[in-house]
């Protein structure tokens, strides 16, 4: 049994040896190290800062490029609508080029807002920040995501509403 131990001991020595010899042989390092076959883990990142959002330049393209007392960027939360939040795979926003139908159409939400006699930014922000405060019709509660509020910046989020905003007919 204790030539067993020993043969297996000398046999560990032997393999990690050779395998440092075969790693210094090829001038390479264990630092890119994959986990191929483990599949995705389950690791996240905890970020100390919150994101923020560069908004670009003014267009001169025509249209607003800010909209009401946001103070937001119409052109930033267009990129943020159809990319980082995800909006445009629910909702439909043509200035976005968003076709979504698992939330309210957001061409006009001004009855909506009428009814929740609140102003129109007012409206949109808590919208977004606190999705079950107003319910459109024909729509229930518990659907869009809660989270935007904190995983989206306080910069994000006017821009956000800053397109909206400028997406809504005159009245």
């Amino acid at each position: 049994m204790l030539k067993v131990l020993v043969a297996a001991l000398i046999g560990t020595a032997v393999g990690v040896a050779v395998m440092v010899i075969v790693i210094v042989a090829a001038g390479t390092t264990t630092s890119n190290a994959s986990s191929v076959g483990l599949g995705s883990l389950p690791i996240t990142t905890a970020s100390t800062t919150p994101p923020t959002s560069s908004s670009p330049p003014p267009s001169s393209s025509g249209g607003t490029t800010t909209g009401g007392s946001s103070g937001g960027s119409a052109a930033a939360g267009k990129a943020i609508f159809t990319g980082s939040a995800g909006c445009s795979g629910c909702h439909t926003l043509t200035t976005a080029g968003a076709t979504g139908t698992v939330g309210p159409n957001l061409d006009d939400i001004t009855a909506d807002q009428k009814a929740a006699g609140v102003p129109m930014d007012q409206f949109i922000e808590e919208s977004i920040t606190d999705p079950d405060k107003y319910i459109a019709k024909g729509f229930s509660a518990g659907v869009m995501p809660t989270t935007f509020a904190t995983s989206l910046s306080k910069s994000q989020i006017n821009d956000l509403v800053a397109l909206i905003s400028s997406a809504q007919p005159s009245s």
